[in-house]
């Protein structure tokens, strides 16, 4: 299931084996096995028996009791790929909820029901207080978004003509189960990840090509494709560190969002719930403990980390003559024009800022639950620091592209053959700095193509087809 803007359809035969799943979980709740969750208390209080009164109103309260967040509240974007992923662990059968939740579900996400979900401050064990904010807008509470504004989950609802969902025996919990926004987090930013890989390719190949930088060290890299035909300067025996690594540094990049890619698809085959319903019993499970997403996410942090100062100094080697040939800080009147400094400067605050975000969010469990619940693995602060990394790298990007295109403009060369498009691409969208001006607007317009453009430019991997 791919997380996109595109109508959810569930098949009959699904639903069917859905519906027998759960009719033989309500059968075997019938016996008076304590079930955690469902005739127990949670937390601490798993060994607290409810009544058959108190079962009623149980799933209900699990929600309610738990939403205990607040803004800043998560993009539209990672919301409905929270929502994605409880339905996609909710197919797996394993949970047994009813196919009616399922359905109610798909429903919601086909309407643009977009709970506002809390980012921060998730101190718990598992992922219980998003999740309790996210889905207790079902029953008609909490808080909806529409059109940007915060919206009565009764009042969308009423809106959509849909009557808030009564949650049957075991569902409440069920909803507030697993690690659906570490997924979530998982998927969005290994997709970012990968377009920003494509985007600092180009931004590697750029430099090479107006350095004129030796090119026998990038043999075998996707960066020798695109300098193909370019110009070796004249009496250069290497290119400073920053330049010749960008391959090596990013083929690392890419190396650990593929492994969290694996570790998010290990993810959606296991049985998240816990208990879940497995073989006509109940299991415990340890599948709200994403420690295996959160630490995948932190290496490709640190990963990131690493690849934007290489890029930084990258950045840096083209505003100095001394490695470039070109004017001081590629201004075309050096002294009274600033040139591209500031834009340097940008980039390094931006670094900062990514280094600040360097420790692992996996790591500083708290007690919690009266010691019941003593460890957590924090994977979704490790999503929402990777995704604010990756915010500040696409600026760092934006940054370097635009000094690329002044330095091909002052070099007043055609550049390599095969990076024609990127040059023509970019001058379409950024005017040569032939006097100082306020690039800031553009450095974000610039970022934000990078964000959304699923290729690059002109489409790195379709150069390499």
């Amino acid at each position: 299931m791919s997380i996109v803007d595109e109508p959810v359809e569930i098949s009959p035969g699904t639903l069917e084996a859905l519906r027998q799943r759960r009719e033989a979980m309500l059968a075997a709740l019938s016996d008076d096995t304590p079930i955690y969750g469902v005739n127990t208390g949670m937390g601490r209080l798993a060994g607290t028996r409810l009544t058959v009164a108190q079962q009623a109103e149980h799933q209900r309260n699990l929600l309610v009791g738990r939403a205990v967040g607040g803004k800043p509240w998560l993009s539209p974007e990672l919301t409905r790929a929270l929502l994605r992923m409880r339905l996609r662990g909710f197919l797996r059968g394993d949970a047994a909820v009813s196919p009616e939740l399922v359905t109610f579900l798909a429903d919601r996400l086909n309407d643009g029901f977009l709970p506002a979900v809390p980012r921060d401050s998730l101190g718990s064990a598992g992922e219980i207080i998003p999740l309790a904010h996210a889905f207790q807008t079902f029953v008609g509470l909490g808080t909806v978004i529409e059109d940007g504004a915060e919206v009565p989950a009764a009042e969308a609802l009423q809106k959509r003509s849909v009557q808030p969902f009564v949650l049957g025996p075991k569902e409440g919990a069920s909803l507030i189960q697993g690690s659906p926004l570490a997924e979530a987090y998982a998927w969005v930013c290994g997709k970012r990840a990968r377009r920003l890989i494509d985007w600092q390719t180009l931004c590697a190949a750029i430099t090479v090509d107006v350095l004129g930088a030796p090119q026998a060290i990038y043999r075998g890299t996707r960066v020798e494709k695109l300098i193909e035909g370019a110009a070796a300067k004249d009496g250069v025996v290497q290119a400073p560190i920053s330049v010749r690594v960008g391959p090596k540094v990013l083929g690392y990049v890419s190396r650990t969002v593929e492994e969290l890619r694996e570790t998010l698809q290990d993810s959606g085959e296991t049985p998240a719930d816990s208990p879940a319903f497995v073989d006509g019993e109940f299991l415990p499970t340890t599948g709200y403990h994403a420690a295996a997403l959160g630490l995948r996410m932190d290496a490709v942090k640190a990963a990131l980390i690493h690849a934007a100062e290489a890029s930084v100094q990258r950045l840096h080697r083209l505003l100095d003559p001394q490695f470039s040939g070109l004017p001081p800080q590629l201004a075309v009147d050096p002294g009274p024009q600033a040139g591209l400094t500031p834009l340097h400067k940008r980039a390094a605050g931006e670094l900062h800022a990514m280094r600040r975000l360097a420790a692992p969010a996996t790591l500083g469990s708290l007690d919690t639950s009266a010691g019941q619940e003593d460890v957590q693995a924090f994977a979704s602060q490790a999503g929402a620091e990777l995704e604010t990394v990756l915010g500040h790298f696409f600026a760092i990007t934006a940054c370097e592209l635009i000094a690329g295109r002044q330095a091909r403009y002052l070099r007043e060369t055609s550049g390599a053959p095969k990076l024609s498009d990127t040059y023509a691409w970019l001058a379409e969208r950024i005017e040569p700095v032939v006097v100082d001006r306020s690039l800031g607007p553009e450095i974000d317009r610039l970022a934000e193509v990078c964000l959304t453009s699923p290729d690059g430019p002109a489409g790195v991997r379709d150069r390499e087809a």
